[in-house]
């Protein structure tokens, strides 16, 4: 209150000022009346969710990139069902001083293999010891295979390649034995996610705390954004860990949802927490609750409204971004629903938090002494900028010349997003995982040091089709596909093709190949130029599809697997990204009543998204950088899943910032009725707020960029340029020099729009006086 004696609002006598710690008005929220059940309630909810969520790491998996009824995948189920001819789940190199047909490493090789047959996860086994198969066999003659096929889902064979990888590497009698194989590379995934989540989490925690205690100055203020967080994440753990009762979850969405709920929920207790000590300083004497009702009160454009609105702005971003390719990016979307509505939303752990701090919050101040608390904001008037901070005054200097600076960022942001134009999408292989890792160079000495290891073949398979009866169709068929682009052999039942040439005869009774045929069909082995899982291979296996078939084709392998992935994103992208663009102009347009604002902010959003990937793909898929981001294996391609994760989570993220910024301009607006003192002074309030927080997740990703696996550093490194980049570049530089050039355009809202809002300001004026006669 301005003095501790008020006149009543309709006759002279004079009431005392309601004393600190008085009961708070009947309006006063819920959570704030019954703040300490909260907090206890919230203590105890952390501990169950703890207790729910410690097993999380057991339960997730590295697999779930394709949906179950993807054509690829029904063509390997076919392929293992009816012609033992699936992919290896498990396989062994064994190395040897000698040649591997010694008979000393004759001898260990045959051991191991019948030693690995008696094991009841082991399906069937395929050694070059016992098949004596020359594709089994290094060039040099100093290497050999084994083959498992492991029993059970992708989770299963996972566990039990895990289980079987410290029994069989090293040494065994003159063979030097090292491990291999898709489910060896999902279970070192996940091992070294667990590693990443835990050397992050020491990482991200104390540098946050140092951080917050930098901005606040206060230890108790400080602490409480990382409790909140603390709580946020175990909250998510324990969703997570229930989701995995139901439906398969990726290690990935474990990593990505809790460095997530950590960096949002202390985004969001300090913008809570920073508005309360503002409201708190302009209304000295009142009690906590005081101050805290107008730091998330629901006036129009008021600051509560502003927070919900920035929080409500990541939540179209992730969940509703694109279709899902597969359960991995299902999980994700789902889990990024879970973040802002269950166990691991951080707005409802916060709102009470300030009460119950109250003053406490300033205890423990280490910089009383010199700390230069920021001064109040003059009186509003037109044209006015006077006590402006550091980010006022830039962006009145950029208002000077709101052309020149708006061009060249806008010139530099261009080019940070000109190599997006040269993306080439792929899906991630052993190379996910670090340069020097062994199970990397398992894979490397597979691709180049055996017979039919530099590619991955393509399948396709013809279920019920009979090959002995229609030999001359399969011989046409598999003509018509070793002319594909990029096809270098096609081997069938009826022998081997080359450019429509048969290469090698049949057998000398005639009868198709036993290896391709079955009672329930045949299948062609395909085999390509370049990497499998590259964007080239995908295209080919499109046009082998789209070549008629002498029966009903299913086209299997990694190069399908990329297909598959692509099919639902390609297909239904255009239709995303009009959901999100919709939503976040309704979002914007309800919270300014403003449509020019609304469209800058869907602009300036999607040209800083643009830069950000542009970046990624700059190091990630061309390799550049790599002495600052950490080394790692260049493929030439880009995850086909990263632009979702990425770009979805970083457009929520600066529709967050967009919110909170536009919102304090439009409440400067309506005082001053001034384009330049709005802008000036919505910044310099604001703009401290959004930096800490961009720099406090920037901190959380950046150590979740410091993963050894290629997809969670991109997606760390990710976020953190978007989140430095939205609250810097474009925030301080191009959002006032666009807001200047528009002018009075910025303003203009129809007839439809104001009323509303009119009339919630008029609402609100009347709580206010209501609130002031309950206090007297």
């Amino acid at each position: 209150m301005p003095a501790a004696i008020r006149s009543g609002p309709t006759t002279g006598t004079t009431a005392p000022e309601r004393p600190t710690g008085a009961r708070p008005p009947r309006r006063t929220s819920l959570l704030v009346r019954c703040r300490r059940l909260v907090v206890l309630l919230a203590l105890g909810l952390t501990a169950a969710a703890g207790c729910a969520g410690h097993t999380i790491v057991d339960r997730v998996s590295s697999g779930g990139v394709l949906p179950a009824q993807a054509e690829s995948a029904r063509a390997e189920k076919i392929l293992a069902r009816d012609f033992a001819a699936a992919r290896p789940d498990f396989l062994l190199l064994a190395h040897a001083d000698r040649q591997v047909t010694a008979p000393a490493a004759a001898a260990a090789g045959r051991l191991l293999t019948r030693r690995l047959a008696a094991d009841p996860e082991v399906v069937r086994i395929q050694s070059y010891w016992t098949a004596k198969d020359p594709a089994l066999r290094s060039y040099d003659q100093h290497s050999a295979l084994i083959l498992l096929w492991l029993r059970g889902d992708e989770h299963e064979t996972e566990q039990a390649a895990e289980r079987l990888m410290p029994t069989v590497t090293g040494r065994t009698g003159p063979l030097r034995v090292a491990v291999g194989g898709d489910a060896a590379i999902r279970a070192e995934i996940g091992r070294q996610a667990a590693r990443d989540m835990h050397v992050s989490e020491l990482i991200a925690l104390p540098v946050t705390v140092t951080l917050l205690l930098l901005v606040f100055g206060s230890l108790v203020a400080a602490v409480l954004p990382v409790a909140v967080g603390v709580f946020a994440v175990l909250g998510t753990t324990a969703v997570l860990r229930a989701l995995t009762e139901f439906t398969e979850v990726t290690v990935y969405a474990l990593n990505i949802s809790t460095a997530l709920a950590f960096g949002l929920a202390i985004d969001y207790s300090l913008f809570l927490i920073s508005r309360y000590r503002e409201e708190r300083d302009t209304r000295r004497g009142d009690a906590p609750h005081a101050a805290h009702r107008p730091a998330r009160g629901p006036a129009h454009l008021g600051p509560g409204h502003r927070l919900l609105g920035g929080h409500r702005g990541l939540r179209p971003g992730l969940p509703a971004g694109l279709p899902p390719p597969g359960p991995a990016l299902d999980r994700l979307r789902r889990h990024g629903r879970d973040l802002h509505g269950g166990g691991g939303q951080p707005g409802a752990a916060a709102r009470p938090a300030g009460p119950v701090g109250g003053d406490r919050l300033e205890r423990g101040d280490i910089f009383a002494r010199w700390r230069r608390r920021r001064r109040p904001l003059l009186p509003a008037q037109a044209g006015a900028v006077k006590g402006l901070g550091l980010w006022g005054r830039i962006a009145v200097a950029v208002m000077r010349s709101p052309l020149s600076v708006g061009l060249q960022v806008a010139c530099v942001l261009l080019v940070l997003a000109a190599p997006f134009a040269h993306a080439r999408f792929g899906l991630f292989d052993d190379r996910v995982l670090p340069a020097d890792a062994p199970l990397g160079r398992v894979e490397a000495a597979l691709r180049d040091d055996f017979r039919g290891g530099t590619s991955d073949p393509t399948i396709v398979v013809l279920p019920d089709f009979d090959a002995a009866a229609h030999r001359s169709a399969l011989d046409r068929y598999a003509g018509r596909i070793s002319h594909v682009a990029g096809v270098t052999q096609v081997d069938t039942a009826g022998g081997s093709y080359r450019r429509g040439l048969r290469i090698r005869p049949d057998k000398p009774d005639g009868r198709p190949a036993a290896r391709f045929t079955s009672a329930r069909g045949a299948y062609l082995s395909v085999s390509t130029r370049g990497e499998p899982s590259d964007a080239e291979n995908a295209e080919r296996v499109r046009r082998i599809r789209a070549l008629p078939a002498p029966a009903p084709a299913l086209v299997g392998g990694l190069g399908a697997n990329l297909a598959d992935a692509q099919g639902p994103i390609t297909d239904r992208l255009p239709l995303a990204l009009a959901l999100v663009a919709a939503s976040m102009f309704v979002l914007v347009l309800a919270l300014t009543r403003r449509p020019t604002l609304a469209l800058k902010a869907m602009l300036l959003n999607s040209l800083s998204l643009c830069a950000t990937f542009g970046a990624l793909v700059y190091i990630f898929q061309e390799g550049h950088l790599r002495w600052l981001v950490g080394d790692f294996t260049v493929t030439g391609t880009t995850d086909v899943l990263l632009p979702m994760v990425v770009l979805c989570v970083a457009f929520g993220l600066s529709m967050d910032y967009e919110c909170i910024l536009l919102s304090r301009i439009v409440e400067e607006y309506q005082r001053s009725h001034d384009t330049t003192t709005a802008v000036a002074r919505g910044l310099d309030r604001t703009a401290h707020l959004f930096t800490c927080a961009a720099l406090i997740l920037a901190v959380v990703m950046a150590a979740l960029a410091g993963s050894g696996l290629v997809f969670l550093k991109a997606v760390g490194i990710g976020l953190a340029l978007a989140a430095l980049l939205d609250a810097t570049v474009v925030r301080g530089l191009l959002v006032p020099a666009v807001m200047r050039l528009a002018g009075p355009a910025n303003w203009w809202a129809p007839a439809c729009l104001l009323a509303p809002a009119a009339a919630t300001t008029r609402r609100g004026r009347a709580r206010r006086v209501k609130d002031e006669t309950l206090e007297k």
